[in-house]
């Protein structure tokens, strides 16, 4: 067996023991894109081996996707199959796991109208809110992963010869992942521990709010009462730890809803569904977006916050360190889950209840009472840099300096 066969098997065992930490008994669910195929069967063999009771493949193919969006009548974009949205509903009400490999494709659709795949989007969101629920406050295990295709491939490495692109994201992956390491699941369990310091550093420093500045941003945050940090990864409903993201490097909580003024520029890219936004600039009046701007992609920017109420709050803030391993990778990815790791981010949008005490047992109507967003929509933006300050001011009016230069202090 090569190298690299031996790494691919590594990290099918990584995502399935401490990503989705897969339980004897259990029904898990891979949606995979069809280019990923070898990895996709190392998992689901790792997966039966960890005791799965049944593991369903759900492939995607984005060169369908897009035919869709080509082909397809103007008025069917607001369709979305109950039956499917249903049966994510039924997995998670009966304990299923959810691995998925995300990796939309950041040009997958150029030159096709924007209001499409937002209706697209809503549609899907509207149908799976219920299951989204699940999600969202940890009640099963998921975990979105990293796999090369050609077309991300070529994206991200394009400064390389065609046929050392995707090889060299297969690096770039085990690298984030730490899949070179002897035994990449202890090297995780301590990579996870020392997140859970810094998260508990920061529950007990209580900060009651947070002063963003850095270049095109200056932005005050107010939290809500008895708000949580969280980070590396969390239990669900029956006691099972598992890692939502790999790889990961932040500490996430969420801002007060109305909490939220001044303005914030992005410093990444975002790769909204598979459309590039560019140069973001949001200025925020008692939580909500009341101006925007964008170097380019300012309509995808549009029909994101047009989603719901909710898409115009922040839901969630993340802490990264500039000098993340990620970050020191000195690429830009066009993929949020990985970027957001080499950056410090916010993302308009809903909530996660569980960053606040007693969250999950609350009504979308008690959360907004709390200063929790709900919205249908979720989305992560860049806004970390070597240039950004954030200071912490605490309950007695102290003001502490959190990050300077773009690091922990």
């Amino acid at each position: 067996m090569d190298n690299f066969e031996k790494n691919l098997e590594k990290y099918a065992e990584l995502v399935v023991k401490v990503g989705v930490n897969v339980q004897p008994g259990q029904v898990l669910i891979v949606n995979a894109p069809i280019e990923t195929v070898d990895l996709t069967r190392h998992i689901v063999a790792k997966a039966y081996d960890a005791g799965a009771k049944y593991v369903q493949v759900d492939w995607e193919d984005e060169k369908i996707t897009r035919i869709r969006y080509e082909k397809a009548p103007d008025d069917s974009f607001g369709y979305y199959p109950q039956w499917q949205a249903d049966a994510m509903q039924q997995l998670a009400e009966g304990g299923g796991a959810i691995l998925r490999i995300k990796v939309p494709d950041p040009e997958l659709f150029r030159g096709i109208d924007s209001a499409k795949v937002s209706t697209a989007v809503k549609a899907a969101a509207v149908a799976s809110e219920k299951y989204q629920d699940y999600v969202r406050n940890n009640k099963i295990s998921w975990s979105l992963i990293k796999a090369p295709t050609r077309a991300w491939a070529n994206k991200v490495f394009a400064d390389l010869p065609e046929e050392e692109r995707v090889p060299a994201m297969w690096e770039a992956v085990f690298q984030m992942t730490r899949v070179g390491n002897d035994d990449p699941v202890a090297a995780w369990r301590d990579h996870i521990a020392q997140l859970k310091l810094r998260q508990n550093h920061m529950n007990a420093k209580r900060y009651k709010s947070f002063h963003y500045r850095a270049p095109g941003t200056d932005l005050r945050v107010d939290m809500p009462e008895r708000y949580l940090w969280l980070g590396g990864g969390d239990e669900n409903e029956a006691g099972v730890y598992f890692v939502a993201n790999m790889p990961t490097e932040e500490i996430y909580t969420m801002p007060h809803r109305t909490g939220v003024n001044g303005t914030v520029t992005s410093t990444l890219p975002l790769n909204l569904n598979g459309r590039l936004v560019e140069g973001i600039k949001l200025t925020f009046k008692d939580g909500k977006v009341v101006e925007y701007e964008a170097e380019s992609g300012r309509e995808h920017l549009t029909t994101l916050l047009d989603t719901d109420e909710g898409a115009s709050y922040l839901g969630e803030m993340a802490l990264v360190p500039h000098d993340s391993p990620i970050s020191q990778l000195n690429r830009v990815f066009y993929n949020t889950g990985i970027d957001e790791n080499a950056s410090c981010h916010f993302a308009l949008g809903s909530a996660y209840p569980v960053n606040i005490e007693g969250g999950t047992k609350l009504s979308k109507e008690e959360l907004l009472a709390r200063g929790a967003n709900v919205s249908l929509t979720h989305v992560d933006f860049m806004i970390g840099s070597a240039e950004l300050d954030i200071d912490g001011e605490l309950v007695d009016g102290t003001v502490e300096p959190v990050f300077r230069g773009g690091r922990w202090v």
